[in-house]
């Protein structure tokens, strides 16, 4: 029977810890780090690629209209930017 589940930061930390032989500080650490080093790349207007893994990127998202769900009123959705990510080759093969 397959388990399926969602992995919280807690758990990816005590997990790469334990597969680098680590401290769980050291894994948070390490990840805070990349966490700040993709985000500062995509707030510059970069993207950030890891080969056999995937791409994160900005994308830009148009202004349009919508609707309020509850009263059917239109409404203006405002353009934004979000995060994107794409994953590689070698990912989506696995999944």
């Amino acid at each position: 029977m397959l388990k399926f589940s969602t992995m919280n930061k807690a758990e990816l930390i005590a997990k790469i810890a334990d597969d680098a032989g680590i401290t769980k500080t050291q894994a948070n650490e390490s990840l805070d780090s990349f966490i700040e080093a993709v985000t500062k790349t995509l707030k510059g207007g970069g993207k950030v690629t890891l080969v056999g893994f995937g791409t994160f990127s900005v994308s830009k998202r148009a202004a349009r209209n919508g609707r309020n769900p509850q009263t059917g009123a239109v409404i203006k959705i405002k353009a934004k930017k979000v995060a994107r990510f794409k994953a590689g080759k070698e990912l989506s093969s696995k999944l």
